[in-house]
């Protein structure tokens, strides 16, 4: 299916893509390798498939754009895990980078002062992305239909995927389709928690324990060759959120009333290389 492609200086709804951005689309059922324009290596190999057919499949099997087609405009992690994940953005993406927003929503979760050259979106509901005020382009498209991107190589500084990589079916096809569309030195980063909306989530992720999970992204890394050795963030934030009320906070564990913030996962590799920056 088409991916629909929307910018944000038009009404939302106006088909108009900008002219900064020209992505190459071939016709797939008719290509072959003498008229494919790519490359045969432009996009990552893949070196092995991570899941099998019953760890793909979901709950919920109905089309994921009528799932997503009502505008949700909330955010799904909390406060804690917002500000790791903004730190971390801070930490790793450079100013002037043109970044790409993988399944993203209504919010990116950028450094406010941060000045990026271009910020490109992603997701499955055409209302939320109109409405993030870090986009400058956005488009819509069901990465379990179509994996494919319609961007040139080389093109991304920094691709993110923040709280969506547990509902991909194909996740070694998106992770080297990213590899294709990042330059050399530019980051992968994928952060998640224990949050789902568990009838999309895939199998393996359902049933996966949380240190599960984050070697489970690490494997999806591992697949595709030319990817860095993943770096993995963890963080488990204490029960009640801080230890400014101990006492009160062990009391409301023990009787179940206590809540539990959410804890903050990412993994990160670049690639081909490592950057170094002054």
């Amino acid at each position: 299916m088409d991916s629909l492609r929307f910018n944000l200086q038009q009404s939302p709804f106006q088909l108009r893509p900008r002219r900064t951005i020209r992505p190459r689309i071939t016709n797939i059922s008719n290509q072959t390798e003498e008229t494919d324009p790519r490359p045969p290596s432009s996009a990552g190999k893949i070196q092995r498939l991570v899941l099998n057919n019953e760890g793909r499949t979901k709950l919920n099997a109905g089309p994921d754009r009528e799932f997503y087609s009502y505008p949700r405009f909330v955010n799904h992690v909390d406060d804690g895990f917002i500000s790791s994940l903004t730190d971390l953005y801070r930490n790793r993406l450079r100013s002037g980078s043109i970044v790409l927003d993988l399944m993203s929503s209504w919010v990116s979760h950028l450094p406010e002062e941060v000045k990026y050259e271009k910020v490109v979106g992603h997701g499955l509901n055409a209302q939320e992305l109109a409405r993030n005020p870090r986009l400058d382009y956005f488009f819509v498209k069901d990465l379990n239909e179509d994996q494919k991107l319609e961007f040139q190589d080389k093109y991304f500084d920094a691709v993110l995927c923040s709280v969506g990589v547990q509902y991909l079916q194909q996740p070694e096809k998106v992770f080297a389709e990213v590899y294709r569309v990042l330059k050399p030195g530019g980051a992968l980063i994928v952060s998640f928690s224990n949050r789902m909306f568990y009838e999309k989530a895939i199998r393996v992720w359902r049933d996966g324990t949380e240190y599960g999970r984050v070697q489970l992204v690490v494997q999806y890394f591992q697949s595709v060759q030319g990817f860095t050795q993943p770096e993995t963030i963890r963080q488990q934030p204490p029960l009640g959120g801080g230890a400014e009320k101990p006492v009160l906070n062990w009391f409301m564990g023990l009787i179940g009333l206590a809540s539990r913030p959410d804890p903050f996962n990412a993994v990160i590799a670049y690639k081909n290389f490592k950057p170094l920056y002054e």
